[in-house]
């Protein structure tokens, strides 16, 4: 398979690998922090890094040039290689403004936002100025379908209301998130996918609470953050709704696809990272009169997880790809497969890297243990992986049962 790239996107890896080496790398342990809900951090070094960023034109390289004067003028394809790099260290991607949720709440406000939200919402989300989240998730239902979801949002007057309870809201627990994008029921008797409407909370709205930070794996996950969110007669005016009421489904199939190419490339950097560091690891040390690197079982690992992270590289390459030539839609079936394969694949590499480290491997020493979670919550976030294999199998069985087949 052959895939093109630009002379511009060949020129911004170069660039942007260059400035991970050069500012990312040498203080990556440095970004993590862990205080409790009452002393949430953001890290001003962070907001250093980020002008850096700007200056050197590395910035907001996620929309793709259908976006126009808003994106730099990548594809999906020529971005995935520098979600890949920005994988290598778990927070770097903010750096770029190239950060989950913002990515997919600045794609939903540029392809159906009005000029008035593009204006209020997406300008300062651009220029990195504020921080969003996606409230989507709610504890009372099962989420991974979304037609479950209950919070009501109702017109009255000029004004919608809102009701309800989400959690997993990721980066609501940052200090600078200022705008929430909720999905939530504006019409219960319709048909199932016209249910669901997306709006535009404020955060600061009266009504809106916070009701405590989650818990990943033991560590809050600052300064990032995960919020269970209750709101109450929460009221905003109706110009917060988002195409129209009724279009939450199609909003959020517009805002996921894209965003599933950017966590898997983010992912395989992780897994490559994972594997250098084995690599180095086993190379460096000996054990029973022989280096670790010459034990069977350890080259064995180095070989599976190689071969691993190539064919799921390959195959979000390939997703991608399609996706700019034919567009969502007709790339549904490759953007499943590589949600269900990339996720899974990390674990497993760098899994197979923590035992290569031994206790270094689970400690603060390394990257691995933040990989390996990064990977694990993907395995359920963005629809856990059952749900795509359900109808990724059924769609492959009805296509090898038509005439045609």
């Amino acid at each position: 398979m052959n895939f093109e790239f630009s002379e511009k996107s060949i020129r911004l890896q170069k660039q942007l690998s260059e400035f991970m080496d050069k500012y990312i790398y040498p203080i990556e342990d440095e970004y993590y922090i862990y205080t409790d809900a009452n002393n949430w951090q953001h890290l001003p070094k962070i907001e250093n890094l980020k002008a850096l960023a700007k200056q050197a034109g590395l910035w907001n390289l996620f929309l793709p040039s259908t976006y126009g004067d808003l994106s730099p003028g990548l594809t999906n394809l020529e971005y995935a290689p520098l979600a890949e790099l920005m994988g290598r260290v778990s927070w770097a991607s903010e750096v770029f403004n190239c950060s989950a949720p913002d990515t997919g709440n600045m794609e939903v406000l540029a392809k159906y936002g009005s000029p008035e939200q593009q204006s209020k919402w997406l300008k300062p989300l651009m220029n990195g100025e504020i921080r969003s989240a996606f409230l989507m998730t709610e504890p009372d239902v099962a989420s991974s379908d979304a037609r479950n979801i209950q919070t009501s949002i109702k017109l009255e007057g000029d004004n919608y209301v809102i009701n309800g309870k989400k959690w997993w809201s990721s980066g609501a627990m940052n200090p600078n998130c200022k705008v929430y994008i909720l999905m939530g029921k504006t019409d219960p008797e319709s048909a199932p996918y016209s249910q669901q409407s997306m709006i535009l909370i404020p955060a600061d709205m009266p009504g809106v609470k916070i009701i405590r930070p989650l818990k990943v794996f033991g560590s809050v996950d600052s300064p990032e953050g995960h919020a269970e969110i209750e709101l109450t007669n929460v009221k905003v005016p109706k110009e917060n709704i988002i195409l129209g009421e009724g279009r939450g489904f199609e909003i959020a199939q517009g805002r996921l696809g894209p965003g599933r190419i950017h966590h898997c490339m983010r992912l395989i950097g992780a897994a490559q990272r994972s594997l250098e560091l084995m690599c180095k690891r086993v190379a460096g040390r000996e054990a029973f009169g022989k280096r670790v690197a010459d034990f069977s079982s350890i080259r064995q690992d180095i070989a599976k997880s190689r071969c691993e992270i190539e064919q799921a590289r390959l195959l979000t390459l390939s997703a991608a790809d399609k996706i700019d030539r034919f567009g969502i839609k007709e790339a549904k079936e490759l953007i499943a497969m590589i949600k269900i394969v990339c996720p899974q694949m990390t674990c497993n590499v760098v899994d197979r890297a923590i035992q290569a480290h031994g206790g270094m491997g689970v400690c603060q020493d390394t990257p691995l243990a933040r990989f390996w979670v990064y990977a694990r919550i993907i395995r359920i976030a963005d629809g856990p992986d059952e749900v795509h294999m359900y109808q990724l199998g059924k769609n492959t069985v009805k296509a090898y049962l038509s005439p045609n087949k």
